[in-house]
This record gives C-alpha cells, sequence and structure tokens, in this order.
C-alpha cells in the first residue's frame, strides 16, 4: 500500500507540474525575468503549493502518524545559516540557468527531453560530489 500510495502521490505531482507549465524551461525563465517580458504565472503556482503545505503542515502537527499509519517525521532544522543561504544560491542560480529544478526536470526526461537529461545528469553529479565532500568532512569535525 506505500508504494502505491508513493505512486499517485508521485504521479499527482507530476500532472500538477506539466499543467502548471513548470515543465516548460520557457516558461519558467519568462518567470525570473524580472526586468523582460514577466509571467507572473508561475507565483501563482508557488502561492497554490504554500497554500496547501501551510494546511497540509498545521495538519500534520496535530498527529504522530501519517495516513498511512507510519511515524510522522516533520522537519526540525529552523535556522537559517550560511550553508542553507549557499544552498539556495546554488539551486537559484541552476534554476534560472537551466529553466528546471529537480521534480520538473524528472517529469521532463521521462518525456524524452534532451535538455533534461542534461541537467538530471548534472543534478546526479553535484548530489554525488555534496556526498564525498560531506563523507571528507565528518572525520574533520569528529576530530576537532
Amino acid at each position: 500500500m506505500q508504494r502505491l500510495s508513493e505512486f499517485l502521490v508521485g504521479l499527482i505531482f507530476g500532472i500538477g507540474l506539466i499543467l502548471s507549465g513548470m515543465t516548460d524551461p520557457a516558461k519558467v525563465l519568462g518567470f525570473l525575468d524580472l526586468f523582460g517580458l514577466w509571467d507572473p504565472s508561475l507565483a501563482f503556482v508557488m502561492g497554490g503549493a504554500i497554500l496547501v503545505g501551510v494546511f497540509a503542515f498545521a495538519l500534520a502537527k496535530k498527529r504522530s502518524t501519517n495516513m498511512l499509519g507510519g511515524a510522522m517525521q516533520l522537519p526540525t532544522a529552523n535556522q537559517v545559516d550560511k550553508r542553507l543561504i549557499l544552498g539556495s544560491l546554488a539551486f537559484g542560480a541552476g534554476w534560472g540557468l537551466a529553466g528546471f529544478c529537480p521534480g520538473p526536470a524528472l517529469v521532463s526526461l521521462g518525456a524524452g527531453e534532451i535538455k533534461a537529461a542534461v541537467f538530471v545528469l548534472a543534478m546526479l553529479a553535484g548530489m554525488l560530489a555534496f556526498e564525498v565532500l560531506e563523507r571528507l568532512r565528518a572525520p574533520a569535525a569528529q576530530s576537532t
């Protein structure tokens, strides 16, 4: 049941990305072009996602188990630190350069978009580099 639920939620998310235009890099870049022909439509997509998230997190905080009976695991981090800021800047730069972020890139990859394949490969390389750097950093942090 867990895997079926994960599949259905992912399917709904992917359909939402397609319907909202988030899988079209030109639409995303139009949203990011604040001083040119700005396309504000994705602000409504983000606003809708935030609105749903506010209510979902409010409900989740009142529960001890998720809808399938598993333990509720909510984020606990609430500090804005250097790593968060640098990561956000890197994410934003990648989004602005490519017109993709991870979810829409995977949906576009499934649709056979070559540009999405290049983005996903670069994203995976970045994730691998992060893991390698974190493992190298862990022993250094333990020895101090």
